[in-house]
């Protein structure tokens, strides 16, 4: 993943490995969950309010790192964002953050000292997932270029809400990108995880995958230096850079018992994918900007230890309420 020329690891058991070798396999049912990426039990989960400078800090001096940092900061918007007071409400009810800086340049300077503190946390696997859009992404990079070393770009994923866009003067952004950083030439990645793995589409399964076996499962077959590989269509494709399957939540429309309305809240999909790409069951998750607390949410049940921050007393209140 990404442009760096590195060797990717994955810490742990991967009985996943993609291959499904010769007619000998012809049998084979789908692939199991993968017990190293998908647990089970409830991790401990924390919520600190405060500005993440100030705790990063104080986390620095103790041995404990994290294997992967998820981060939705502001995305310099300019206004004020207000929580629903309950779900489904129209009316506003407190703010829950400022997204106001005085300009772009207050907002990076915001930004760098934090996810330079970030860095100091991760483990030498760990990964940062930096999630904005179009005000500020393309000088976010260049910040996080310098603190990371621009070797440690892993990539960068294109996320597609699917709410549309309201923007006049020009093309309407209906996108948002996370960008990828390592810590060094190494990081965990589950790749071939199959719950990070996607459906062919449809002209791809009439084109390609015409043989059935004996159990009525489509596959193919692809002869590679003289050996023969059987690949099924129901194992799907590893994931690509565009993600358009993880709904946006919607605070003031809710669509579902997950919204909390908490403005700009991320759909459980979306961080459990993260979480499974980047860390495995046990490994300690960050979020450092939590909002909502999606990301601790979901880290907590997918079985890895969470810490949450965020400046705000609304924010910090709504996150408690979900894992408790």
């Amino acid at each position: 993943m990404g442009s760096a020329q590195s060797r990717r690891i994955t810490p742990g058991a991967n009985p996943t490995k993609r291959k499904n070798a010769t007619k000998k396999n012809a049998t084979k049912k789908a692939r199991p969950r993968n017990p190293a990426t998908q647990g089970t039990p409830v991790a401990p989960a924390k919520i600190i309010q405060g500005d993440c400078l100030d705790h990063l800090s104080r986390l620095a001096k103790h041995a404990d790192r994290f294997d992967l940092v998820y981060v939705d900061p502001p995305f310099n918007t300019g206004f004020a964002h207000s929580a629903r007071k309950k779900r489904g409400a129209r009316a506003q009810g407190e703010t829950a953050y400022d997204d106001s800086w005085g300009g772009l340049n207050n907002f990076l300077d915001m930004l760098r000292p934090r996810v330079t503190a970030m860095r100091t946390v991760m483990s030498d696997v760990g990964s940062l997932w930096l999630h904005l859009d179009h005000r500020a992404i393309h000088d976010t990079k260049i910040i996080l270029d310098d603190v990371f070393g621009a070797a440690h770009f892993r990539g960068e994923i294109i996320w597609v809400p699917g709410n549309g866009s309201r923007r006049r003067s020009g093309p309407g952004v209906t996108h948002q990108t996370i960008l990828i950083y390592s810590k060094t030439l190494e990081m965990i990645w589950n790749g071939d995880d199959p719950a990070l793995r996607e459906p062919f589409a449809a002209t791809s399964l009439r084109t390609h995958f015409r043989k059935k076996d004996e159990d009525g499962r489509q596959y193919r077959d692809r002869t590679i230096n003289g050996k023969t590989y059987r690949y099924y269509a129901d194992e799907g494709r590893r994931l690509g850079s565009v993600w358009s399957d993880c709904p946006a939540m919607n605070a003031n429309t809710p669509l579902s018992d997950e919204t909390t309305g908490y403005p700009t809240q991320k759909p459980e999909a979306l961080l459990e994918r993260i979480i499974l790409a980047s860390s495995l069951v046990g490994s300690r998750v960050l979020d450092p900007m939590c909002g909502s607390g999606t990301t601790i949410a979901v880290a907590a049940r997918l079985g890895r230890p969470a810490v949450g921050m965020d400046r705000s007393a609304t924010a910090c209140r709504i996150a408690r309420k979900r894992i408790r």
